[in-house]
């Protein structure tokens, strides 16, 4: 009996190591009365990168970046699937209308991608970052042509 209370005790404390510690992240919060679409650029020890779409619910948030945070600046880029428009900054990087990872921000149109403005989010070095969207769009809505769908292709 002893023992196995020794076994038991044992098992616990083991448990226990094996907590992995908390994992940084660049997360998106949605702020809005829409659903957004969400890409993200940085840089990396492979160089330039570009990453999307994240659907995002009204009142969600979506991890962004799942990795420990290693710049000081990441960039992001935001589209209103239900309204139009979208969030966009200066910082020129490659993306497409379908789910994308693209490594390189030069010459997007001639390698098939479209050429988006990020904008820019300074976290200061810190290790886990969160983005909080609202407001009205940077760049209003177009109005649609009769069957358009802004939502990019998953």
């Amino acid at each position: 009996m002893l023992r196995n209370m020794a076994l038991a005790a044992g098992a616990l404390v083991t448990a226990g190591a094996m907590v992995s510690p908390a994992h940084a992240e660049l997360k998106l919060c949605n702020n809005t009365e829409s659903r957004i679409g969400a890409a993200v650029g940085y840089k990396d020890e492979n160089g330039w990168a570009s990453e999307g779409w994240w659907t995002v619910a009204p009142g969600k948030c979506a991890v962004l970046y799942n990795k420990d945070l290693i710049a000081r600046y990441y960039y992001v880029y935001a589209i209103d699937y239900d309204k139009g428009g979208h969030w966009s900054g200066e910082s020129y990087m490659c993306a497409r209308d379908k789910v994308f990872t693209i490594r390189g921000i030069e010459d997007c149109e001639g390698r098939g991608y479209t050429r988006k403005g990020f904008w820019e989010v300074d976290t200061g070095d810190e290790k886990n970052w969160t983005i909080s969207l609202s407001g009205a769009t940077t760049e209003p809505p177009k109005p649609a042509a009769a069957g358009d769908n802004a939502a990019p292709a998953q």
